[in-house]
C-alpha cells in the first residue's frame, strides 16, 4: 500500500527543513573552524587563496548560514515564504563545496593543510544542497512576471555587457596560460584556478545570459529559473566582494582595486536585476 500523499509531503517538508538547518550550522561551524577565525581548518593552497577563503567564510557566517536557516524554520512551520530564502542558497553551496574540496585540495605539493578531515562535512553540504534545489524549484509554480519592454531591453542589454567584460577577463587569463603556460594566478593556486575559470565561464556566466535570455521568452514560467539564479548571483558577487576585500586587506600583490570596482559594479548590477525580477511579479 503506498503512504497517502498528505504523509509524503508532510515528511518532505520535514525532511527539507531539518535539512536546511542543519545544513545552516554546518556552513556556520566551517566559517568558524576556517582561517578567518580558529584557523583548525586548514587548505592545502596559497596565502592568497586562503585570503579568499576568509572572504567566503565571512558571508556563509552573516548570509548563507541565516538563509538556510532562516528558511528551515519557515518550511518546518509552513510559511510559504521559506522559498525566498532557500531558493538562494543551493547553487552557491555547492559552488563553495567543489572549489573549496577539489579546488583547495591539491593546489600545490609544498602546501600543508587538514581540510580532508572535514570531508563529510562538505559531502553533506553538497548532497543536502541538491535536495533543497530540487525541493523549492517547484514551489514557485504558477509565479509569472509582466515586464515593460523599454525596462527589460535596458536591463538585458546592461547584464549581456557585464558578463561578456567578465567573461573576457577570465578568457584573457585562461588564454596566457594556454599561450605561455604561466600566469600569476595560474602558478600561484593552478588546481583552484581551473575550477573556478571552468565554473564561470561555463556554468555562472552562461547562466546569467540565459535567465537574461528567458526574460524575453518565458516570462510567465522561468520565475522559478530567475529565483534559482539570482540566488546564486547575489550570494556569489557578494563572497566575491568580500574576498576582495580580505584580499587588499593582507596586502595580497594578486589583488586591486580596479578589480573590486569592477566586481563592486557588477553587484550594483546583480543585486538590482533581483529586485527587477522581484518587483515584476503579478
Amino acid at each position: 500500500m503506498y503512504a497517502s500523499s498528505t504523509k509524503v509531503s508532510n515528511f518532505e517538508r520535514i525532511f527539507i527543513s531539518l535539512n536546511a538547518i542543519v545544513s545552516g550550522i554546518v556552513l556556520t561551524f566551517l566559517a568558524v573552524e576556517g582561517p578567518l577565525i580558529l584557523n583548525k581548518l586548514t587548505y592545502k593552497t596559497s596565502p592568497s587563496s586562503i585570503y579568499q577563503i576568509q572572504g567566503q567564510d565571512l558571508i556563509n557566517l552573516i548570509l548563507l548560514s541565516p538563509l538556510l536557516i532562516i528558511g528551515g524554520m519557515l518550511l518546518l512551520f509552513k510559511k510559504e515564504s521559506y522559498k525566498y530564502f532557500l531558493i538562494l542558497t543551493p547553487l552557491t553551496v555547492i559552488y563553495y563545496v567543489l572549489s573549496y574540496t577539489i579546488g583547495m585540495e591539491w593546489s600545490h605539493p609544498t602546501y600543508s593543510g587538514n581540510s580532508e578531515k572535514y570531508a563529510y562535512y562538505f559531502l553533506y553540504l553538497l548532497i543536502s544542497s541538491l535536495l533543497i534545489l530540487f525541493y523549492t524549484l517547484p514551489a514557485f509554480r504558477g509565479v509569472t512576471m509582466n515586464f515593460k519592454k523599454r525596462n527589460l531591453a535596458v536591463y538585458s542589454i546592461i547584464c549581456i555587457v557585464f558578463s561578456l567584460m567578465f567573461a573576457s577577463m577570465w578568457l584573457k587569463e585562461v588564454n596566457e596560460v594556454v599561450v605561455n603556460g604561466i600566469s600569476k594566478t595560474y602558478n600561484d593556486a593552478p588546481t583552484v584556478f581551473w575550477v573556478i575559470r571552468y565554473f564561470d565561464l561555463g556554468f555562472s556566466i552562461p547562466l546569467m545570459l540565459l535567465s537574461t535570455y528567458l526574460l524575453w521568452t518565458r516570462p510567465h514560467s522561468s520565475f522559478s529559473i530567475q529565483m534559482l539564479s539570482y540566488g546564486f548571483f547575489i550570494t556569489m558577487i557578494t563572497a566575491v566582494i568580500a574576498m576582495g576585500i580580505c584580499m587588499l586587506i593582507n596586502g595580497d600583490p594578486l589583488a586591486t582595486i580596479q578589480q573590486l570596482l569592477f566586481f563592486c559594479a557588477l553587484g550594483i548590477i546583480v543585486y538590482s536585476g533581483f529586485i527587477f525580477i522581484l518587483r515584476s511579479v503579478k
